[in-house]
């Protein structure tokens, strides 16, 4: 990939490109993990698509020329990454990475001196991907949801370096 990666703070109109997103990067990493049952696929799209709705003010975008390829957020009031979904057409060229690195910078300024997010234990591409950004795994736990059978998820850390400094305004 040649073009410039730009990322910004996401707007109301990215909402619904952003669930597809989403849906694309679970359909193609997570889904092939689980059993599939009848009406899955759209209780994952119905799941995607509230959870941008309900955090599209904490959600920072990655844009290749203009268009909307990755995305990531974060929880209110705390450290932790939720979701974290790079188009399946554009991952292995460093987004995700930049999109980390960013809401990283952002919760350290914060004050945030740890970051948490979790991902399905047997993706293991996903936590490899962590790891080599420098989290380590706290915890190995149940997941699931009623609508999905369980699967175990690895609940990973990464010590920050908040800015602790005065920041002064002199020339």
């Amino acid at each position: 990939m040649t073009s410039a990666v730009s990322i910004r703070k996401a707007e109301h109109d990215d909402a619904r490109r952003l669930a597809t997103i989403g849906y694309l990067a679970w359909e193609t990493s997570i889904l092939p993990l689980l059993t599939e049952t009848p009406g899955m696929r759209a209780s994952e799209q119905r799941r995607l698509a509230a959870a941008v709705h309900e955090t599209l003010e904490r959600i920072i975008v990655a844009e290749v020329d203009g268009v909307v390829v990755g995305w990531c957020s974060r929880a209110r009031g705390r450290s932790y990454i939720p979701f974290l979904f790079v188009a399946p057409e554009f991952q292995n060229h460093g987004i995700g990475r930049l999109l980390l690195a960013r809401m990283e910078a952002m919760l350290e300024l914060e004050g945030a001196d740890r970051v948490h997010l979790e991902t399905p234990a047997d993706n293991v591409r996903a936590v490899r991907f962590y790891e080599h950004q420098g989290y380590r795994i706290l915890a190995l736990r149940p997941d699931g949801r009623p609508d999905h059978q369980p699967f175990m998820s690895v609940r990973l850390e990464k010590l920050l370096h908040p800015f602790m400094g005065q920041v002064t305004d002199t020339e």
